[in-house]
């Protein structure tokens, strides 16, 4: 049997959920600024789209764990954590491609742009981080 680390889902929703958004934060201001962007507008950047997706990851993976537990998938195989990782990233794109405009001043073409480059990197980035959570926090009860 696999270890339970949380006493609850949802102890185990907000851990997930701010370890992975404090390391956004860095992550997102280290590309944005690397991109010629002001630091300061990229941290701001990085804290808007992680409160953003802080709130949206709660929501999210209540329904994903909801609609998991109900289809019977178990062991969150690869083209499980693709589809999740490939929705959850969408979702964010219809709010954050606006704000980026805004934040940054530019088009709403450059915004989806930078927001492409920030998408291919947290796509990647969500799924590893995914993984190793899991790895060391074991499979939540709904993938068991």
């Amino acid at each position: 049997m696999q270890r339970r680390v949380f006493p609850t889902p949802i102890h185990r929703r907000v851990v997930y959920a701010l370890v992975f958004e404090a390391l956004a934060i860095v992550f997102t201001t280290l590309i944005l600024a690397a991109l010629g962007n002001s630091t300061g507008a990229s941290a701001l950047i990085g804290v808007v789209s992680s409160v953003v997706a802080l709130i949206w990851n709660m929501v999210f993976n209540t329904l994903f764990e909801r609609w998991e537990k109900r289809s019977g998938s178990t062991g969150r195989p690869l083209k499980v954590r693709v589809v999740h990782t490939f929705l959850f990233e969408s979702g964010l794109v219809v709010v954050l491609v606006p704000l980026v405009a805004l934040i940054l001043q530019v088009s709403l073409w450059e915004a989806l742009l930078y927001e492409a480059g920030l998408i291919l990197f947290f796509l990647v980035y969500n799924a590893g981080y995914a993984w190793c959570f899991d790895r060391v926090f074991g499979l939540p009860d709904s993938a068991r």
